[in-house]
């Protein structure tokens, strides 16, 4: 039976290993599925390298869940998209992670934000020519830093193949974080799991499981499926992965054992 969540990992959580060494890492942690990143492990354009991992992670039985590109839509074109496609094909990634722009909303000018919804669109119809769905890194210092904006970007995009990412905005209390993703559920694919507090502190997953236990069941709610991928740990530290997908799939099996 298909669960609704699936618990993964961002690869840029382990960027100072080999790809090879993540795969062993998401492997014995349980995990399902690895967003790559195209910072380190997959470059965008390097279809070999892509094919590779996917290859590798095929003969795991670890799934792509996306591809995690650096494409600012609005300073980066559609000719910069290319390479970005490319790779993400070659990797097997059902979606593309992008980011809206450089500047965040209140900063941003009126030509900047048309130059973000223009070349999203742009993108958005390269990938949706290959089946590849697009989705907005949920960040400060872009167009999506707030909930507001957020809906207003996607608004505007109006592309099907066009929906978001969501994770806590730091130092974001947990009742508020919840009704941030309230606002922006229907739109929301894939969620970065991860605990800082009371702003960029890295904690253990489970120092916020009641935040993480009410975001899952808020996702369970949509009937759609959701990739849940743990970004980052204390310290960098690959020993802790373990403990922190246990925790994960905890919290999700919870959820699962009242359904």
């Amino acid at each position: 039976m298909n669960r609704p969540l699936s618990p993964g990992i961002c690869s840029v959580t382990l960027r100072h290993l080999p790809a090879s060494t993540v795969l062993d890492v998401t492997a014995d942690a349980r995990l399902s599925c690895v967003e790559w990143g195209a910072d380190v492990h997959v470059p965008p354009g390097d279809r070999a390298t892509a094919a590779r991992v996917r290859a590798e992670g095929l003969d795991r039985g670890i799934r792509v869940a996306s591809y995690g590109s650096y494409f600012h839509a609005g300073p980066h074109t559609a000719d910069d998209f290319t390479a970005v496609l490319s790779s993400a094909v070659a990797l097997g990634a059902p979606r593309i992670r992008i980011w809206a722009g450089t500047v965040g909303s209140a900063a941003a000018t009126v030509e900047q934000r048309r130059a973000v919804v223009h070349e999203t669109r742009a993108a958005a119809r390269q990938a949706s020519d290959v089946g590849i769905d697009l989705a907005f890194e949920y960040h400060s210092g872009t167009l999506t830093d707030t909930v507001g904006s957020t809906l207003d970007l996607l608004a505007d995009v109006g592309h099907p193949g066009v929906r978001t990412y969501w994770q806590p905005s730091v130092g974001l209390a947990d009742a508020d974080a919840l009704d941030d993703l309230r606002q922006v559920l229907p739109w929301v694919d894939t969620v970065h799991v991860f605990s800082w507090w009371p702003r960029q502190e890295r904690l253990p997953l489970g120092a916020r499981d009641r935040l993480w236990r009410d975001v899952f069941t808020l996702l369970r709610g949509t009937g759609r499926q959701h990739d849940t991928l743990l970004e980052f740990v204390v310290d960098d530290d690959a020993d802790r992965v373990a403990d922190e997908a246990a925790t994960l799939t905890r919290l999700i099996a919870e959820g699962d054992e009242r359904d």
